[in-house]
């Protein structure tokens, strides 16, 4: 059990590191109080990383599946993912937040910037040609983009336009 300064100790971790990583059911306890969740069809490998006992290895496999259109709908769908008994993930359950997403529903098209075509870029609603383009031909020249900010940076790129394609890229 935890002390109460224990726990605004976590409190403030949890509030101040969006990658804060779980280190047992307790502090779940603690996030979930907070209303941190974890969507499981919409996980990045970040958010899976912050689950005690994930490793990077596994939280790549769930993300990998994810993009790839596999949709989770309950705990027994991620133990058989990853090929784990449920009993060692029935414990996160109270953080994770199992949505459906079809087609149709689905909130956002997520692309990688370092995998997409030209052709994919453009499917982004604000992406024109151009700077699908210029996204492709920097990729070509500089490496992959690590994360949105060096995305921003090296395409010189305004904040009300980065603010707008935030929410379909994915690094």
């Amino acid at each position: 059990m935890l002390s109460w300064l224990q726990i605004q100790t976590i409190r403030n971790r949890l509030l101040n590191d969006p990658y804060y990583r779980l280190q047992s059911l307790e502090e779940i306890a603690v996030a979930v109080s907070l209303g941190i969740q974890i969507d499981v069809n919409q996980a990045t490998v970040d958010d899976w990383l912050r689950l005690p006992g994930l490793s990077i290895h596994q939280a790549r496999s769930l993300v990998q599946l994810s993009h790839a259109g596999v949709q989770f709908y309950c705990i027994e769908d991620i133990a058989a993912a990853l090929s784990v008994p449920v009993q060692r993930l029935a414990p996160l359950t109270p953080i994770l937040k199992f949505c459906y997403y079809d087609a149709e529903t689905s909130p956002l098209i997520r692309l990688n910037p370092n995998t997409a075509t030209v052709e994919d870029l453009i499917q982004i609603p604000t992406m024109d040609l151009a700077l699908a383009q210029a996204v492709v031909e920097n990729r070509q020249m500089a490496g992959a983009y690590r994360n949105l900010v060096d995305f921003q940076k090296r395409l010189s790129l305004p904040g009300q336009i980065i603010s707008q394609l935030m929410h379909y890229l994915s690094f």
